[in-house]
């Protein structure tokens, strides 16, 4: 009896050591795993704030663009909104942008002040209107960066993205000469409210005539860039002259009212048209007339794109030209299928 208490007192005392390592062990596993979850809430809370901080950086490295532009006076105007939304949308990841367009000065101005109150950091204007120097200079002097696109304006500090309009005129000038020789009647359709393009591209046709063909008799009058405006001042200088040569024009759309008045009139005399940007319904009229021959002293509108990306350029810090020159092209009836575009919107 004595053996067996003895065994069994002896039993319990070698429990009792397995017993507290057992409960120890289940103590740190329980401790371990709370570690665990407590590292893993951790890791995640990290990660959570690292992702917003990345996504907070990505969103402070965007920069703040507008465009203004003119709203659509003709095809060439609304192939200039295109391409500007069309580079804004692809540059999206580096930049946030607003495009509005505009009918006058005015409205345009209360734009560029819209512009500013959202934080624009540059702009890009189309000042088509005559009286946005002093707006565009006080967007300027408040810091604001400024690239226009094809009108040259006095303001200090503004980049600009042109055609050569000034070329253009040249290559009219040149045009006509080689199709009806040194001496005719050359109506001259200039657009006053067109600013420097219509300036420009005056001066270059005017003095090359003077130097290549001083005995050209210049008709000159005033119209617009568009078709409906051509068709009637045309139509009115036809009446007033019994023989007009060529005819100056500086844009498409109104050499196709020019065309038109002459087809309605039914005259014969006149042998060139010129025309100036790039219009695919215009050069799609080069070869169906065979007895003017029509021409486009063009430069793309797209070429938008480039003063949009002049714009982000000049706010990344990059060293970029104050004035960007898109080189003139001719076309006519015998080069017009290699400027064919069937996915133009001009």
């Amino acid at each position: 009896m004595k053996k067996a208490l003895f065994l069994v007192m002896l039993l319990a005392l070698f429990m009792v050591p397995v017993l507290s390592a057992c409960g120890a062990d289940e103590t740190a596993s329980d401790d371990t795993s709370n570690d665990s979850e407590d590292t893993t809430e951790t890791e995640t809370d990290t990660d959570a704030e690292a992702e917003t901080d990345a996504d907070a950086d990505e969103s402070a490295e965007k920069r703040k663009i507008g465009i203004l532009a003119p709203a659509v006076t003709h095809g060439w105007v609304a192939a200039v909104a295109y391409h500007a939304e069309a580079r804004a949308e692809e540059l999206s990841d580096e930049i946030d942008y607003q495009i509005q367009t505009s009918t006058n000065a005015e409205e345009m101005t209360a734009q560029l002040d819209d512009l500013m109150t959202w934080g624009a950091e540059a702009i890009v204007a189309f000042p088509q209107w005559e009286g946005m120097e002093v707006p565009i200079q006080a967007a300027l002097d408040a810091g604001i960066e400024v690239v226009n696109f094809d009108i040259a304006i006095e303001a200090d500090g503004v980049y600009r993205v042109s055609g050569d309009n000034e070329d253009m005129g040249v290559q009219g000038a040149k045009y006509i000469v080689d199709k009806i020789g040194t001496e005719g009647n050359v109506a001259v359709l200039e657009v006053p409210s067109a600013g420097s393009v219509s300036e420009l591209r005056l001066k270059g046709f005017v003095e090359t005539m003077e130097e290549i063909a001083p005995d050209m008799n210049l008709l000159t009058y005033a119209t617009q860039f568009t078709r409906e405006d051509g068709l009637k001042d045309f139509a009115d200088i036809l009446t007033s002259n019994d023989q007009i040569d060529a005819v100056y024009s500086m844009d498409d759309e109104t050499s196709i009212g020019v065309l038109q008045a002459i087809r309605e009139a039914g005259r014969d005399d006149v042998q060139v048209v010129t025309g100036g940007g790039g219009m695919q319904e215009y050069f799609n009229m080069m070869p169906e007339n065979e007895d003017i021959w029509i021409q486009s002293a063009t430069y793309s509108p797209a070429m938008v794109k480039d003063a949009v990306d002049v714009a982000l350029k000049v706010l990344k810090g990059e060293e970029v030209e104050d004035v960007t020159i898109i080189p003139t092209t001719v076309v006519d009836r015998e080069n017009y299928q290699e400027f064919a575009d069937e996915n133009s919107p001009y």
